[in-house]
C-alpha cells in the first residue's frame, strides 16, 4: 500500500495593496489531501482545493498529461489553477495522479496502461465529486489527459454526471474518429483550446477532426506550444476555463490582487 505524502501547507502575509498576480501567487482556498479508489483495487493520491469563504460553482476534475513525459497532478498550469481559481472564480479543483504516476504529493498505485485501465481512474474521480457532492463536474484534460476525457468522459455514468469538458493541446492519438462521434451524440460542451505551434496537433488540423463534434468550441491559441510555457499562456488558459465553465457568470481574471498571499515552489 502507498503512503502518500502530506503537501505541506502555505504560510499566508497579508497584503492590503494589489500585487501582481505572479507564477508561484497561492491565494486563499481549503486545501485538502485526498484518496481516489478505483474498481480495480488502487489507490490514487490527489488534492481537492475548494473556494475558502463562498460556496463553489463548479468543479473542475483535472486530467493531467502523459505520466511516461513528465506530466503529473502539478503540471504547471493546473497546480496554479489549484492555487487561483478557488478564489478568483469560485471553483473547485480536484487533481490527482493516474495509477502509476508520482508527485510531491505521492505515489499513485498501479503502472501506466497507456489510457486503457485509466478509465477506472477517472471513473474513481467522478464518484469521489458524487460522494462529496461537488458541484457541476466539468473534465480538464491536457494532453494524455485530453484522450481520457474523449474516450470516457461521454460513457455512461459519467455523461450524465459531468457537464461538459475542455481540452488543452489534444494530441488525438488514443481519441479516435469513434470517440468524437460519441462526444458530438452527447451533447455535451467541449471547448478545445489548440496551441498554434503545437507538436502533435496544430489548428487548422485540429478544425478539421473536430469537425466531427458540433458543439465543439475550437480556440486556437496564437505564439502557444504544448506544455503552454510562460505566465502569458496560463492566464489565458486559466481564462478560457473560466469561461468554458461559467459561460456569462464567469469574472475577468485580475493580473493584481489583495489580500492573505502565499508564495508556492
Amino acid at each position: 500500500m502507498t503512503t502518500p505524502a502530506q503537501t505541506p501547507r502555505p504560510a499566508f502575509k497579508l497584503h492590503h495593496s494589489p500585487v501582481p498576480l505572479r507564477s508561484n501567487t497561492i491565494l486563499p482556498a481549503k486545501r485538502e489531501d485526498i484518496e481516489l479508489h478505483t474498481s480495480d483495487g488502487l489507490t490514487l493520491v490527489g488534492e481537492l482545493a475548494v473556494p475558502a469563504a463562498k460556496d463553489p460553482l463548479a468543479t473542475l476534475v483535472m486530467l493531467h498529461p502523459l505520466p511516461t513525459h513528465g506530466g503529473f497532478m502539478d503540471s504547471h498550469v493546473y497546480k496554479k489553477a489549484a492555487w487561483r481559481l478557488p478564489e478568483l472564480a469560485g471553483l473547485d479543483v480536484l487533481r490527482f495522479n493516474t495509477r502509476g504516476t508520482c508527485s510531491p504529493r505521492g505515489c499513485s498505485e498501479g503502472t501506466f496502461e497507456e489510457g486503457i485501465g485509466e478509465a477506472a481512474d477517472v471513473a474513481a474521480a467522478l464518484e469521489f465529486v458524487r460522494e462529496r457532492g461537488l458541484p457541476n463536474p466539468w473534465l480538464v484534460g491536457w494532453s494524455f489527459g485530453t484522450e481520457l476525457t474523449l474516450k470516457y468522459g461521454a460513457l455512461e455514468p459519467a455523461a450524465e454526471q459531468i457537464r461538459g469538458a475542455v481540452l488543452l493541446s489534444p494530441p488525438l492519438h488514443r481519441a479516435d474518429e469513434a470517440d468524437l462521434r460519441r462526444w458530438a451524440a452527447s451533447r455535451l460542451p467541449l471547448s478545445v483550446l489548440v496551441p498554434e505551434f503545437d507538436d502533435y496537433l496544430r489548428p487548422a488540423e485540429a478544425a478539421e477532426r473536430f469537425a466531427a463534434v458540433p458543439q465543439a468550441k475550437l480556440v486556437p491559441v496564437e505564439g502557444a506550444k504544448h506544455l503552454w510555457v510562460g505566465e502569458k499562456y496560463v492566464r489565458r488558459v486559466h481564462q478560457e476555463i473560466v469561461d468554458a465553465v461559467l459561460g456569462a457568470a464567469a469574472p475577468t481574471l485580475p493580473s493584481e490582487v489583495a489580500g492573505p498571499i502565499a508564495q508556492g515552489a
